[in-house]
Parts: structure tokens; sequence; C-alpha cells
């Protein structure tokens, strides 16, 4: 009789704790389906009165706005390399010239994985000065009137001052980080009018400029940055920067495939080769390059900017040539700017518009300025342009670019996916799908008011009120 009881209190209390593991499963099974149901979002106002400010919302299953944006994760499009700047030689420069606690807190903030990073992941790179590099400068420069054609007096020493130790900084946060270079002109003892500023590239040293590239990247490589891309000129139809080259298409394909193809090829270089790198206005310039055969075999795509044409020239090129990629690579800031309207057109036109428009990455121009937008080459050199960082002395601000980058970066990282999300009024959006399979969704309220819509996933509806004048990402 005793054992009975004892018997029947085991299982008596076995049976209550059965109950509570079931109950603790229950809990941890609604929690798990409520924070599933969580969206976190990131916003910012054109009055600046909310700076990627971090809030939060749910699904239900009401949809309760008249405006929609659906999303469709089975339609996928373009693999997202990332979202950045230029690191030009001016900003560099500013940079290393920051005490080296403020230094390294800044480079976190940029480009590590950090809470309260914007997680940069793509960066450009002059090959030799830019127009805001503080002067002009190539890595094969020779005394007037003497050649190198075997280049023995290649250095790339000038890039050890300054972008080198930065780059080293910057890769020890971020690996993985992707870097394009560009030259803005080559040495100007191979160029037409030995000058700087203009001019084009002579023929008879086409091998030697090929090889200049492979020193480049083999250079580069030697102080542990990979050159993921090149492109071969910037602005190759704007020869009035200082410095710039003038180079027309069936120029830059005869290169490629008589020059710099077979360079990269024997050199066993797997960098990648981006054609035109100008602006949206000349998509038969990449299309040309694409016709002849030969070169097209060696280039992996197209680069463009958007101080001419319209970004759905970009899809233009993509449609005529769907096995190359896309890039964008530059637009300015012009200084002092408009927060709130530089916020919207960016980010609708870039972020967004870019990339609907089949674009693997943005860059904005360019990282950072002094407050009077130094420094910059004389005689052509960009006298306004603001950068997404202001560095006066020890001080550093963020503008307007700091964050239609961040709104990107900081959630998309290489290797998401662009999918499907349908356009409202008023409303421009992109989606995109991360290698750990969350979803995002970058919205601009272009109008000055409020506007409410909702945001549909499989059957579950957010329903939410965008400030006028401002971005969100959403993430869940």
């Amino acid at each position: 009789m005793q054992f009975d009881k004892q018997l029947l209190t085991l299982l008596f209390f076995l049976s209550l704790l059965s109950c509570a593991q079931n109950a603790s499963k229950e809990r941890s099974e609604e929690k798990v389906e409520a924070d599933g149901d969580k969206i976190t979002y990131y916003l910012t106002k054109g009055d600046r009165s909310a700076l990627l400010q971090k809030l939060q919302t749910s699904f239900t299953d009401q949809d309760n706005a008249a405006k929609r944006i659906s999303l469709d994760s089975t339609q996928t499009f373009q693999e997202i390399d990332g979202f950045g700047y230029t690191l030009t030689g001016g900003s560099a420069d500013l940079i290393a010239s920051l005490p080296e606690a403020k230094q390294d807190s800044l480079l976190e903030e940029l480009f590590s994985d950090k809470e309260q990073a914007i997680r940069v992941n793509y960066l450009r790179v002059s090959i030799g000065a830019s127009d805001l590099s503080a002067s002009t400068f190539t890595y094969n420069e020779m005394p007037a009137g003497q050649s190198d054609p075997s280049l023995k007096h290649f250095s790339i020493a000038e890039e050890k001052k300054s972008l080198i130790p930065v780059l080293k900084k910057i890769i020890a946060i971020n690996p993985a980080i992707k870097i394009l270079g560009s030259p803005w002109t080559a040495p100007t003892w191979m160029k037409t009018n030995g000058a700087f500023k203009g001019g084009s590239l002579k023929k008879e040293y086409y091998a030697s400029y090929a090889q200049y590239f492979v020193k480049y990247i083999e250079a580069m490589k030697s102080e542990g940055i990979v050159i993921d891309a090149i492109t071969i000129q910037n602005e190759p139809l704007h020869p009035g920067n200082t410095p710039s080259m003038y180079m027309e298409a069936k120029d830059q394909a005869l290169f490629i495939k008589t020059a710099l193809g077979p360079a990269f090829e024997a050199a066993g270089i797997k960098t990648k080769i981006i054609v035109y790198d100008h602006n949206a206005d000349r998509p038969d310039y990449p299309m040309e390059i694409y016709a002849d055969k030969e070169a097209s075999k060696y280039v992996d795509g197209a680069a463009f900017h958007l101080y001419g044409g319209k970004i759905e020239a970009l899809s233009t090129v993509h449609d005529a040539f769907p096995d190359k990629n896309l890039y964008f690579t530059e637009q300015w800031v012009g200084g002092p700017g408009n927060f709130a309207e530089d916020l919207k057109w960016h980010v609708s036109t870039l972020i967004i518009g870019a990339t609907r428009n089949w674009s693997r990455n943005v860059l904005e121009w360019n990282l950072a300025a002094d407050a009077n937008y130094n420094p910059h080459t004389p005689d052509g050199g960009c006298t306004s342009c603001l950068g997404a960082l202001t560095i006066d002395g020890d001080q550093v601000s963020r503008n307007v670019a700091f964050y239609i980058i961040g709104h990107a970066s900081k959630f998309v990282p290489t290797g998401s996916k662009r999918i499907a999300s349908t356009l409202a009024d008023s409303l421009p959006n992109a989606a995109f799908l991360t290698p750990q399979g969350k979803k995002v969704l970058i919205v601009v309220n272009e109008a000055a008011q409020e506007q409410s819509f909702t945001i549909e996933d499989a059957k579950r509806y957010a329903s939410l009120s965008l400030p006028g004048e401002s971005v969100a990402t959403f993430v869940w």
C-alpha cells in the first residue's frame, strides 16, 4: 500500500513536470512566432530630427492602408556587391590626419559590423591622382621629353603616405570589402598632349599602359590590398577635369582586346575589367564595346554616373547584354547642399533607382572633404564637392551622403539579392534578401506630407506612416 502511494505521488509530480515543460515550450513557440512578426526599421527625416533612428513595428493579418508595397522573394534579380564611397586621396589625407584614437573610432563606425556602424562594404579608389587629390601625379611620371615604356620607374610610393595606411586599417576591420580602382589619366608621357588635363592615350603605348595596370594591381596586392575590379578611365568623354583623359569607345575596345585583356591573362590577374565609367546619357558607349567580341570576352560589365541621362539607361544596357554586369560608381552632393532634397533624390534615384535597374553597387562621391571642400587639384578639380564627412581639424561631422549610403550598406551585405517589390505612388522602394535570409525594404516618402502604406509579405501586413521627406529601411 505504501509503495502504491509513493508510485502515485511520483506519477503526479511527473505529470506536473510534463505540463510545465509543455507550457514552457508553448510560451517559447509563441515568443518565436511573435519575434518573427516584428519589423525593425531605421528612419531618417529630411529635417534631421531623426538620423537612422531605430524603431519597431509588427506584422498582423490586417491590411489597413490603401497604398501597398508587396514583396515577392521568389522573384530575384542581380546579386549586390555593396554600397559605399570613393576614398579619394584627399579623403585619405584627412582621415590620416586625425588623432589615432579618433581615426580608429571613425573607421570602425564606417566599416565594422558593430551595431552603431554603417558597415560600408565597397570602396572606389583612384589609380594615381583624382581631381580630389591635393596634387596631380601618376605612378610613372618622367621629366619632360622622356619616356619609360618598360616602366622601370613605376612606384606607388605616393599612396604610402595616406591612402595605403588608411586602406590597411579598413581591411583589418572588414577583410571582405570590395575595392574598385579607376584612373583619371595615364602617365603624361603616354598621352597625345603630354599633360595631366585632357589628351588621349597614344596607341604606341597601349602595351605599356596595360602593364601599368598589372603593376598597380600587383603592387597593391603586395601591400595586402586586393583590387576586385578596375575601370579603364574615369569619365572618358570629359577631358576637362584635372587630371583627365579622353577615350572614345572604339579606342577603349581596341585597348582592351589588343593590350589589357591579354596582359591580365598572361599575368594570371582575375581583377574584373569594367568599361565606360561615365554618364547614363551614353548607353551606346559600353554597348559598342560589347559588340566587339574580341574586346567583350575580357569585360565584366559597365559603370555609370548620373550627371547626364536617366538611370533607366542601365536597364537598356542590361536588356541588350544580360550577361554583363552593371555598376554605379559616382555621384556627388554639391555643397553646401540641401539635406532633405539631397536625401530624397539620392536614395530614390540611386540606392533604389540604380538597383532596380540592375546595378550591383551604388557609390557616392566622395568620403571626406574639409570645411572648404578641400583638398582638390587646381584648374579643374571639384571646388564644391561635399563629402559624406566634413573633417575640420580633429572634428568630424556627418553629412547627407553618410545617411544615403548608411540606409543601404548597414542592412544589405555583399551577396544579397534584389527581390521583387511593387511600386506605390510617391513611395519609391527597393527590396533585398540577405545571405542570412533577412528581408530588407528601403522606402522614400517623396511627398512633403506624411503618407500611410502597408508592407505585404507572405500574407502578412504591416501598416505604417512615413513622415514627409524621409527615408526608412525595414528589416525582418
